[in-house]
């Protein structure tokens, strides 16, 4: 209560017994700079204050109220019916305007209408807060387009620090360093996808708890992590504390073979990138190296050196075999370009300087694929996709022959080998749509459980959750969790057309355990309350 006269003051407070009607009174200012630090302070719900105070009035203290406490609900008590007092507490958000003298029940009459209100906010919040983290996964998605927008650096300082705003992510601050992170194990019993499905929730938890850390889900690359911090030292120990961290996830699953880059310091959101490139640099290592490490650029140069082969000798090319054939049984599409970028890396620089044993070298990885894709030919039907990688065949000796520019030679090695993966799929029929169908019918079997989840689902066809939200949401053109809600719906509304249930009853069958939250996604789905449809079909 905010009242520059003590009479209507204490009149206001002591006429109502505030426990009583519901209320606790948790303070009293004689004027709007008295009142401001007590609420910023107490945050009540409600501030019933006069207008004319001394040294700061209601208008004013209401306007610097708002800014602070958005939510707060400002009830204004005037002994002055002008139109301007009115319009500028509109303007500024005031609740109501009542004019002096109030009695004790109009003014309580008035409460218990704000009093509603308020209440109504909190579900509409508690439900909204359930919905957005039940919708994570979208979330996700765009959180990793807003990663590509940050490294390419198309995105304005204030703009990178207000879209950072939606995913509860500060971005200022002095220096700034990009980690990436993978766990690359395919789980192949129930062992395993259980050790996969508790490493990513305790990574979900680890990024979690760390301030000074944002994370992004890159599909199948694993994570990008943002390092902030605003001195070189402190950088330093952050990355050190957050590695170790990092490990002892990893160590725990041991089954899972991880691997990491680390980029470099940059002192710019701009200049990100830099730091990005650096540290896939370092990640492409995974392709070439041991795994169950986190490396960066530097490490990655002393174990190219230390594990450098003589390609001076025509027979020392078995290194390159195996990694070929290694990333043709396992590797994807979208990591294809990352393989040819790291496997050429990996040969000398003064071997593609000799035209002919350039051509020998690309040949050698030519044959290799070729070899892979008959073996798969030999025993399956030629294919429309077998084709095609003839063709990319053919266009890869004649680029040889032309001895063309390494740029151009790769760009005919990544489509060769896109080519083949794309055969292995077919061939294989692992073109994802045995995953879809393994995915639909858990989803079917299991959508009335509130355990259901993205994690549990990926975990049960053996992938990351992150690749397998990206294979979900690009074979079926939706998410997840959007198929998910569109299961329970269809089965919500069989259930108000074909049964007397509840509707409380209904949502726990669904999966629902909360009925309200049941109630507030079938209207944002369906565009009316299950109460309503319900009528419509009796209709």
């Amino acid at each position: 209560m905010v009242e520059d006269e003590i009479v209507i003051r204490n009149g206001i407070k002591n006429s109502i017994e505030w426990e009583k009607e519901g209320y606790e009174f948790v303070g009293e200012a004689s004027d709007g700079e008295l009142a401001l630090p007590m609420i910023l302070k107490e945050k009540p719900d409600i501030v019933i204050t006069d207008i004319r105070m001394p040294f700061m009035d209601g208008l004013e203290m209401s306007k610097l109220v708002k800014q602070e406490l958005p939510d707060i609900k400002i009830l204004i008590l005037s002994g002055y019916d002008e139109f301007e007092y009115a319009k500028e507490a509109i303007k500024i958000g005031v609740t109501e305007y009542m004019l002096k003298p109030i009695s004790s029940a109009k003014l309580l009459e008035t409460l218990k209408e704000v009093s509603k209100q308020i209440l109504a906010e909190r579900e509409e919040k508690k439900l909204k807060k359930l919905y957005v983290q039940e919708m994570q996964e979208n979330v996700e998605l765009k959180k990793m387009k807003f990663f590509g927008q940050l490294i390419s650096g198309e995105l304005s300082f204030a703009d990178a620090v207000n879209m950072g705003k939606e995913y509860n992510m500060n971005l200022s601050a002095q220096l700034y360093k990009i980690i990436l992170f993978k766990f690359s194990s395919i789980a192949t019993n129930d062992v395993q996808e259980e050790s996969m499905l508790q490493a990513y929730e305790e990574m979900e938890k680890l990024v979690s708890q760390v301030p000074y850390v944002c994370s992004f889900q890159r599909s199948v690359e694993g994570w990008a992590f943002l390092l902030l911090a605003e001195q070189e030292e402190e950088m330093k120990e952050k990355e050190e504390r957050f590695l170790e961290k990092l490990r002892q996830i990893s160590m725990q699953h041991d089954d899972l073979p991880y691997f990491g880059g680390i980029g470099t310091n940059v002192c710019r959101l701009s200049e990100l990138g830099n730091s990005f490139r650096e540290a896939d640099r370092a990640f492409a290592g995974r392709f070439t190296h041991d795994m169950n490490q986190i490396i960066s650029p530097e490490s990655l140069h002393i174990l190219q050196e230390d594990e450098a082969f003589d390609a001076n000798s025509f027979g020392e090319l078995e290194q390159t075999h195996r990694v070929v054939e290694k990333f043709l049984n396992n590797g994807t599409q979208e990591e294809v370009q990352s393989f040819v970028e790291a496997c050429l890396s990996e040969i000398p620089e003064d071997n593609f300087r000799s035209i002919m044993m350039r051509q020998y070298i690309i040949m050698d990885i030519y044959v290799v694929v070729m070899s892979f894709c008959e073996k798969i030919n030999s025993e399956n039907e030629q294919t429309q996709e077998s084709a095609v990688l003839e063709e990319n065949g053919e266009a890869l000796k004649r680029a040889i022959a032309r001895t063309e520019t390494m740029d151009d030679i790769k760009i005919y090695i990544e489509a060769l080998i896109s080519q083949a993966i794309e055969v292995r799929n077919t061939a294989s029929g692992r073109r994802y749509s045995d995953i879809i169908q393994t995915a639909k019918i858990q989803i079917e079997n299991t959508y009335m459980s509130e355990e259901i989840s993205l994690n549990s689902v990926a975990a049960g066809v053996g992938m990351s959750p992150s690749y397998f939200s990206s294979i979900f949401s690009r074979e079926m053109g939706k998410t997840f969790v959007e198929y998910l809600t569109e299961i329970r719906m269809e089965k919500a509304k069989e259930l108000l057309t074909c049964s007397s249930m509840k509707t409380s009853e209904i949502g726990y069958e669904v999966g629902y355990k909360d009925p309200h939250y049941f109630s507030y996604i079938f209207k944002k789905t369906q565009g009316c309350s299950p109460k309503e449809y319900r009528s419509s079909r009796k209709g």
